[in-house]
Order: structure tokens, then sequence, then C-alpha cells
């Protein structure tokens, strides 16, 4: 990953995607903004408790800092659904955004936003349909295996090729921090190989193993290694803070 800058907003690019002309993407940094307190300062969050003029004004920033076009939102809840925004006229665009967590873009001209604060921003394109995707991936979604049903969807939609992604899976929560302490109710036995003796848990390793399971290929994995709650003066994080705001990845074409 590198760090980028463009109108007083840093945010992340994956080199995997950076590779890809028609793809324009971002994970961003928590400076910039205009909100305050807990929220400072580019919370994109809309309902977490900060001054909703604030972060409308954050979103439109984000905007303009990846060329302009409209931010589709999702109302995520932890769960695996996945919506495709060409199916939306409005959709995440407006006020009411789909209730899911992950989207599938198929069209130039729109921006696919997750929102996060410890959960796994995952990307994934295929440069051959040309096809985007947004992934929000939380524990919940991880052991419920979002990201497979992403790529159910795109191979099913779009007739995409597994072998033909390439992914990468954002700033989150670290195995370094992942600590679960009641693991053996909340998390089936099946990932407990992600344990280590402290009973913290190695969700980036569980994504790159499920983009694998689903054939892509490890060469086309990208991962950004950077734990949030280690690294709360760039990111929000839920474990560190609980009242906090919420980082953009976004991803689109072009």
């Amino acid at each position: 990953m590198r760090f980028r800058e463009k109108n007083g907003l840093v945010f992340l690019t994956f080199d995997i995607l950076d590779a890809c002309p028609d793809v324009v993407h971002g994970i961003f940094l928590r400076g910039g903004g205009g909100s305050k307190g807990a929220y400072a300062s580019l919370n994109v969050g809309i309902n977490n408790g900060d001054d909703p003029s604030a972060v409308r004004r954050n979103r439109r920033a984000v905007e303009r800092s990846l060329g302009g076009a409209p931010l589709f939102f999702l109302s995520q809840v932890h769960g695996t659904r996945i919506v495709v925004s060409d199916d939306f006229k409005e959709g995440g665009h407006g006020d009411i955004p789909p209730e899911a967590d992950g989207v599938i873009c198929s069209r130039p001209g729109s921006l696919l936003v997750v929102q996060v604060a410890d959960c796994q921003p995952v990307m994934l394109h295929d440069p051959v349909k040309q096809i985007v995707a947004n992934v929000h991936a939380g524990w919940r979604g991880s052991i419920a295996n979002i990201i497979g049903h992403c790529i159910e969807m795109m191979k099913g939609r779009f007739g995409c090729d597994p072998k033909d992604l390439v992914a990468g899976i954002g700033p989150s929560l670290g195995p370094c921090c992942a600590e679960f302490i009641n693991y053996k109710t909340e998390i089936p036995a099946l990932f407990w190989r992600y344990r280590d003796h402290q009973n913290r848990f190695n969700f980036w390793q569980a994504s790159h193993d499920q983009l694998a399971a689903c054939g892509v290929d490890p060469a086309n994995i990208e991962w950004s290694n950077i734990c949030t709650r280690c690294n709360t003066h760039l990111f929000f994080s839920y474990r560190q803070s609980n009242t906090t705001g919420r980082f953009a990845s976004v991803i689109g074409m072009v």
C-alpha cells in the first residue's frame, strides 16, 4: 500500500489496484475532516452520534478527493447480504441506503463505500468483466463468509471468474489486538485455527484463506498489515474508543 494526498485528505491505495487503470479507490485516514471530539475529524458514519452536517461535509470531501462521482453507501448490519448498485436509481446515493454489508457495481461513475472502525474493508475487482465490489467484513461477517457470498454473486450475476479477481484487505483489527475472551460461544470451531495462545484471532489470514478457497489467486491478494487499534492516530477504532467515527473505504470505476 502507499499513502496519497489530494485536496487536504490522506488516503491509502493498494498497489494491486493501482495497477488497474480503470479503478479509482482509497482508504481514508481519519484526519482532514470537520468533525469534532471523539469523531475527529473525517468521520463518514452518519448514525453514530456525530453532527450530521459535519458528516455530510466530510462525505463531500471524500467525493472530491476521488474525482467527484457520487458515493454509494450501505446501511451496514454485520450480515451477509450483497446488493448491486446498478439496481438502485437512488439507493445508497439518497437518504435511505440499502441494508447490506457488500455491494457490487458494473458501471463507471459510482463510488462504493464501506464504513469501518476495526472491521475489514475488502475490495474486489475483475479487470476482465469490469466489475468492482466492496465488502464490510466484521468478525460476524467473516465467520459467515461474506466474502464468499460476494464472489458467488459476482460469478452468478456477471459471470466473473475468481481466477481473474484482484483483492485488497484494508486496515482493520489485527491479530495483535483481536482478542475474543468468549470465543468458544462466539466463534465456530472451524476458525479456532486462527487463534493464538492469548485468544487473539487472525482474521486477516481468515479472509485471505476465504478468498483463496473461492479461487482467487493468492498472488492477487494484498493486505495492508495495519491494525486500526494500534494506529488510532490514523484510523478510528471501536475496540479502542467505543464512541468513535468511521473511516471510508471507497472503490469505483472511471
